[in-house]
């Protein structure tokens, strides 16, 4: 009898198949379930830092418009750490580290400048901004001219001393209108162009405590991935955006470490005082930029100078001392008239951009006046001209970008202070940008690396 065989190669194949099936089933169970472990670890991750960055400083946003974690957490001391435990309280309690962070005070308050400007296109679009661009140019052009006249007026006194001491002679001391604005300019400005009976505040703070002069907390790692580029729009945003917040000489006082904010942020002095004078200083070499032209193409006051000059000239009798003498007068009188501008400003009131014979104001006998006790002149008020908001506006272009926004962090930071009950505030202790270095253990020796970014927009 025939024993019978049954052949087993299908069965061992299929077994072999079988096996192959289930380990890729395995293994692709265990891969989906290690992704899953790390969408979970990514997802406590996000939720936590989200939570984090809504803790914003609740004052900093309601009354400036910008958001910020102070990680000083009213503490009155910075630590990172602080940013870390707030992380595993909210169910991020894992190996994490800041790879790179940046405080509003990095790299002379370039976040902070971005928020402020992204506020203000959020409040008032861009067309807002457009009726300001078209002017920048001009504000450029006149602050290049005032530069320009400043050293022709230097060189044109100069040039008048060098012919008297050739001549071996003085000018006479009376009547003479060089001498007389000679001795103004000496006088503190604020005595001529401030309206009578006007209390400048006495305000000021300590400028080693503000921080651009002290040593500031900072942050590290770029974030170029994110920043953007700067230019003309920002500086016309950022001036927008401080004349909202920030009171000046002309607006009710809001009752913080000084009254003339605005004025600090364009001098960086210490006192109110000290800041207005800044301030009607840069404003007087402005306007005499147009006062002086305007005395160039008008004959009639080229000739009430001349006369002038060659009365004071009498006794010399040389024609080019004559002429040096009448440039002079020019050269006072357009200071002369500045001050009556500034003087009009400082009242409330408009000016003429450009002059003409209906909107100048000051007489060269009137010239003589000034600063005296009959100088009782408040300035004319011009309709359809620029009030001191408008030139304020233009001396917040005109000025340094990142000189205006650390003063402009520094009285956030006082006003936090003294006037919204933060005082242990700090604005180098406000985050606005972290990006988190984390390292998960999922389960059998198996670890996962990831980085977490936030930033306010």
């Amino acid at each position: 009898m025939t024993t019978g065989y049954v052949r087993g190669e299908v069965t061992v194949y299929l077994t072999l198949t079988f096996i192959l099936l289930v380990s890729l089933v395995l293994a692709l169970t265990e891969s989906a379930s290690i992704q899953m472990a790390k969408n979970y670890r990514r997802a406590d991750m996000n939720r936590a830092v989200e939570c984090v960055f809504a803790e914003y400083q609740k004052e900093l946003l309601e009354h400036y418009d910008v958001f910020a974690i102070e990680a000083g957490y009213e503490s009155g001391t910075y630590s990172e750490q602080n940013l870390l435990d707030r992380l595993s309280y909210y169910g991020a309690d894992m190996e994490n580290d800041i790879k790179r962070i940046r405080l509003f005070t990095d790299q002379n308050g370039e976040l902070f400048m971005d928020q402020a400007g992204k506020y203000m296109k959020h409040k008032y679009g861009i067309s807002w901004a457009d009726k300001y661009l078209g002017r920048t140019s001009i504000w450029k052009n006149q602050e290049r001219q005032a530069d320009e006249i400043t050293r022709e007026e230097k060189a044109q006194t100069d040039r008048l001393e060098e012919l008297l001491s050739g001549q071996e002679m003085e000018l006479p001391g009376e009547e003479n209108p060089l001498e007389h604005v000679a001795g103004l300019k000496q006088a503190p400005i604020l005595n001529l162009v401030l309206p009578k009976e006007t209390q400048v505040s006495e305000k000021q703070v300590v400028s080693e405590d503000m921080p651009e002069n002290r040593e500031n907390q900072t942050g590290h790692g770029t974030f170029e991935d994110v920043e953007s580029e700067g230019g003309t729009l920002d500086s016309v945003l950022l001036g927008g955006y401080i004349q909202e917040h920030f009171a000046d000489f002309l607006d009710e006082p809001k009752g913080g470490s000084l009254d003339y904010e605005v004025e600090y942020i364009l001098a960086g002095r210490q006192s109110d005082r000290e800041n207005l004078e800044a301030v009607a200083n840069k404003l007087v070499l402005l306007r005499f930029v147009p006062n002086y032209l305007y005395l160039q193409t008008n004959s009639t006051r080229q000739a009430e100078a001349r006369a002038a000059a060659g009365t004071l000239c009498t006794l010399l009798a040389v024609p080019a001392v004559t002429e040096a003498v009448a440039q002079g007068i020019l050269l006072a009188w357009a200071y002369g008239e500045s001050v009556m501008d500034v003087r009009t400003l400082l009242n409330g009131k408009k000016i003429a951009v450009v002059k003409d014979d209906a909107s100048w104001q000051l007489s060269l006998s009137g010239l003589m006046k000034l600063g005296t006790e009959e100088d009782t002149g408040d300035g004319a008020d011009v309709e359809g001209g620029m009030d001191y908001k408008d030139y304020v506006r233009m001396l917040l272009f005109l000025e340094d970008k990142g000189k205006l926004t650390v003063r402009t962090m520094g009285v956030i930071e006082k006003d936090m202070q003294t006037v919204y009950s933060q005082p242990s505030f700090r604005i180098d202790y406000c985050v606005g940008r972290m990006e988190v270095d984390t390292v998960c253990k999922l389960r059998r020796g198996i670890s996962y690396r990831f980085q977490t970014y936030y930033g306010y927009q």
